[in-house]
């Protein structure tokens, strides 16, 4: 799926969070992980690069999660549970944003999703 704009709103499904980004390789950096956490997740992922994320409404209500190594930090809407966005733990300049709370997407359109091999993370080795 191609989108026009690469300028992209974001929003929780209670809509207290609101993200504007720059999705400047469109949904061709979509994936999904099967790290221990993502594969629960399930969420489809796309790149966003440092700098071209901005939280526009919500900040307050973002609840941070993180574990291991701690450079992952995963934001979630704390009234809703929403997956917002993620700072990677593979390249901490770039953000991980949730495909499905970008407006005007539908995952189910996206056809096949490759998957990262997450099990075996680089930063692992």
């Amino acid at each position: 799926m191609t989108i026009p704009d690469p300028q992209h709103r974001l929003t929780c499904h209670c809509g207290t969070v609101e993200l504007r980004l720059h999705l400047a390789d469109g949904l061709n950096t979509a994936r999904r992980c099967d790290c221990s956490f993502c594969r629960r997740r399930g969420a489809i992922a796309a790149t966003v690069r440092s700098g071209e994320l901005e939280v526009v409404r919500g900040a307050q209500n973002l609840t941070l999660y993180q574990w291991g190594t701690g450079t992952a930090q995963h934001w979630f809407c704390a009234t809703c549970g929403i997956y917002t966005h993620h700072r990677r733990r593979s390249n901490p300049n770039e953000y991980g944003v949730n495909v499905g709370a970008l407006e005007g997407v539908n995952p189910s359109e996206l056809g096949e999703i490759p998957w990262s091999d997450g099990v075996n993370h680089p930063s692992d080795r």
